[in-house]
């Protein structure tokens, strides 16, 4: 499955109020490992930037006087998100801004060139109800390092959060999908050969009672992450 995990800043927050995209960046993900292509535009607004949101992303509209256009990025960003499915954390603010930028071009809205709109938002709500859900809070809930964000980024905040993603969904740790070939040869060195001649006898270690409660606290996460779908649990409960 292709994933592309999607951020923008903007001049303010209403879109119906005129303010527009100036940075957009896409990281694509195949089958829950990253592939290192992505996409990062920064781009001209053609107005003023809030003092809130320059607060935020410290973006100035200096810093984008040369830079393009929505206009000369859309073919290549559609390109780019073609056939995907966008994962996106808050998507209705992203996708508002999107589609609004398309609409200006009179173009098709996003949802007609992607596969599908997951919002980390409201999955995160629904896994941890009444706690903090923005990407600060589940980087610390899932131990993805992010002290390197002394500002929001666009390139920087889609990374991190495929990075939550993969924590949220029970994926692979970020230390494993980083591993690269050097590190899977350095994995594979580690490992003992196979030894000639007689097998000792393999000791049997039984789980405790506090990782038997681990154990079915993961797959009760996993379930209601999947809607019930989790295999595990419903066969360790029929038995």
């Amino acid at each position: 499955m292709r994933q592309i995990f999607l951020d923008t800043e903007t001049t303010g927050l209403e879109h119906k109020l005129g303010h527009r995209i100036i940075e957009i960046a896409g990281v694509e993900m195949c089958n829950r490992r990253l592939t290192n292509h992505h996409f990062h535009r920064y781009l001209n607004p053609e107005r003023d930037i809030d003092a809130g949101a320059l607060a935020v992303h410290g973006i100035s509209r200096e810093f984008l006087l040369d830079k393009p256009h929505f206009a000369d990025v859309a073919a290549e960003f559609l390109d780019f998100v073609r056939g995907a499915e966008l994962v996106i954390h808050n998507a209705a603010f992203d996708l508002g801004f999107l589609n609004a930028e398309l609409a200006l071009l009179d173009m098709a809205p996003l949802d007609t060139v992607c596969h599908a709109v997951c919002d980390t938002l409201r999955m995160a709500k629904d896994l941890h109800p009444g706690k903090k859900n923005n990407l600060n809070a589940l980087c610390d809930r899932y131990g993805v390092d992010n002290s390197h964000r002394t500002l929001h980024g666009a390139l920087l905040d889609a990374e991190i959060l495929a990075e939550v993603y993969l924590g949220m969904t029970r994926g692979q740790e970020s230390l494993i999908m980083d591993l690269g070939d050097d590190g899977a040869s350095r994995l594979a060195a580690a490992r003992p050969l196979p030894s000639s001649g007689r097998r000792k006898a393999q000791v049997v270690k039984r789980a405790s009672n506090q990782e038997l409660a681990e154990h079915q606290q993961a797959l009760a996460d996993l379930d209601q992450a999947s809607q019930g779908k989790c295999l595990w649990l419903h066969s360790e409960t029929s038995n």
